[in-house]
């Protein structure tokens, strides 16, 4: 049996090199999943002479995967393919504006 946390339902680690990637399957307190992308890459500290882990992590949410799996799915094609992918895979069409968008493009 995995050794999960209370409100973690799956739990996978791939090892990529010097970094390993962790996809947890969580819940919130209303029973929704969730999913949780940790990067965590072995570093050292000159100064201390040990090493230490820094960690990177993202939250994805169940509203937003068809969303992330299509933007993603392009940008991976683009790299397979040189094909640039729609924009209608990056547009906001929720609601939310982008405040980091550039006026001048």
């Amino acid at each position: 049996m995995e050794n999960l946390e209370k409100n973690e339902l799956l739990s996978r680690a791939v090892r990529a090199g010097k970094r390993t990637y962790f996809f947890d399957v969580k819940t919130t307190k209303s029973d929704d999943k969730y999913l949780t992308i940790t990067e965590s890459k072995r570093k050292f500290d000159p100064e201390t002479g040990n090493f230490f882990y820094e960690k990177h992590k993202l939250f994805l949410y169940k509203e937003d995967f068809a969303k992330f799996q299509s933007a993603l799915k392009g940008v991976l094609d683009f790299i397979e393919t040189g094909v640039i992918p729609d924009d209608s895979l990056f547009e906001q069409n929720d609601g939310y504006s982008d405040s980091n968008k550039s006026t001048e493009e």
